[in-house]
């Protein structure tokens, strides 16, 4: 999937792999340049704030790791997570991995798909700097990472890592329609790049031929559910909420 705003890469390896085009063959709104030991995206600093990167082993990931309260977080309670029991996870929208991290800071093994290639470098490099870190290479070594798009691919993409996912979490990007809730600017950044998913009734319906226990959409808590089967429960906090497609029961 190309990004929604053109995006040029410093590294003339990673842009051929990436296949996306050099920074020097024109101007891009935002560049993939490494700074210091992270690959970060890069924007009018104006528009979009400081640069953006995955960083698994400190910041907020770190944070939420300690202090973000285990298994009794809403992502963990959607996906099944419960005493004795720690399902695989496909998590097939994995945006910036802060899900998919918490997923495998509680044990489980967890896929991530991610269609766009900017956000899948990112991604890439954050997972590089974590498998190195004694604190948490445990948990970066349950995390694997594919490249591609799950709504036209998501079958094969999974087979082509010999997973097979007890649960599939989708967190697909909602239309905005009013402008204050993009006053982050970092979120504004991601947004910009990634565009917004009119595709997500197809993701639905992919990700439900595959799982084998159930699906969890991460949703706005207030957005309505994507267009296609009714969801069997609906938990949700202050600002979230997950409609949980369920085919039968995770066991211990």
């Amino acid at each position: 999937m190309r990004p929604a705003v053109p995006v040029g890469v410093e590294d003339p390896a990673l842009a051929a792999r990436l296949g996306l085009p050099r920074a020097v063959e024109g101007e891009a709104e935002l560049l993939l340049v490494r700074q210091g030991d992270r690959l970060v995206l890069a924007g009018d600093p104006k528009r979009y704030g400081h640069p953006l990167a995955v960083d698994f082993v400190a910041g907020r990931a770190a944070h939420r790791r300690r202090f973000g309260g285990g298994r009794g977080q809403l992502v963990a309670r959607a996906c099944g997570l419960a005493k004795g029991v720690t399902p695989s996870v496909v998590d097939a929208t994995a945006g910036l991995g802060r899900d998919a991290f918490v997923l495998a800071s509680l044990g489980a093994e967890v896929l991530l798909i991610e269609r766009v290639a900017a956000i899948f470098a990112l991604l890439e490099d954050g997972l590089a700097r974590a498998r190195v870190d004694p604190e948490i290479r445990g948990i970066a070594a349950r995390m694997a990472l594919v490249h591609g798009d799950a709504a036209l691919g998501l079958e094969a993409l999974v087979a082509s890592r010999a997973v097979a996912p007890q649960v599939v979490h989708l967190d697909p990007m909602f239309p905005h329609r009013d402008k204050s809730a993009l006053v982050k600017k970092e979120m504004r950044l991601f947004r910009t790049l990634a565009g917004d998913d009119p595709d997500a009734p197809r993701l639905l319906e992919a990700a439900l031929d595959v799982a084998s226990h159930r699906v969890v959409v991460k949703r706005p808590r207030k957005a309505p559910s994507i267009e296609g089967p009714r969801p069997r429960h609906v938990i949700e906090d202050r600002t979230s909420r997950y409609d949980l497609y369920v085919h039968r029961r995770l066991d211990a």
